[in-house]
């Protein structure tokens, strides 16, 4: 079941007495996903056990979110679930512009050169700063780090799992 939803956040610990709990996020989109009414899935990263929980109240908080759930009006309530994982069933994904891709799209894809050469498979995404860095996982077992720029990556095709790039003198 876990494979059909996406992480949106982790709940990290409460915040005041009356229920509310700091969310960690992991979402581009956390006002449509904290949104009051929006129903979430809190998972136990541990044992995978699941609990359908309802927004009632959020906003944004620091580099986290507060958010309050309908089910829960008492910190000793919601306690005992600080370090689970808050996700949505992938059916709920947000559409995205032209030319850009959720991190489970990218993760997988088989990667060849405008030239013809296959090099690999996405293996993880790193973040950071200025551009995000796809990490390659190249036959010969050692990783590539490419970045992810226009003069790198030529085409990402996600239907078929194929990204082209060109690779600049001094990245493999």
């Amino acid at each position: 079941m876990s494979e059909s939803l996406l992480t949106v956040g982790k709940l990290v610990n409460t915040h005041g007495i009356r229920g509310e709990v700091k969310v960690l996020l992991s979402t581009d989109f956390p006002e449509v996903r904290f949104s009051p009414k929006s129903e979430l899935m809190i998972i136990d990263p541990e044992s995978g056990k699941q609990i359908k929980v309802t927004v009632e109240a959020s906003r944004p908080y620091k580099q986290t979110y507060i958010v309050k759930f309908k089910e829960y009006g008492n910190i000793n309530d919601i306690e005992r679930y600080k370090g689970w994982d808050i996700k949505v069933p992938k059916d709920q994904s947000v559409e995205l512009p032209e030319n850009e891709y959720y991190f489970h799209e990218i993760i997988g894809c088989q990667v060849v050169t405008d030239e013809g050469e296959t090099l690999g498979t996405i293996k993880e995404i790193l973040r950071p700063g200025a551009n995000d860095v796809w990490v390659v996982k190249l036959a010969t077992g050692k990783d590539l780090l490419l970045p992810v720029i226009d003069d790198v990556v030529l085409d990402v095709n996600v239907k078929d799992k194929l990204v082209k790039v060109h690779l600049l003198e001094g990245l493999l």
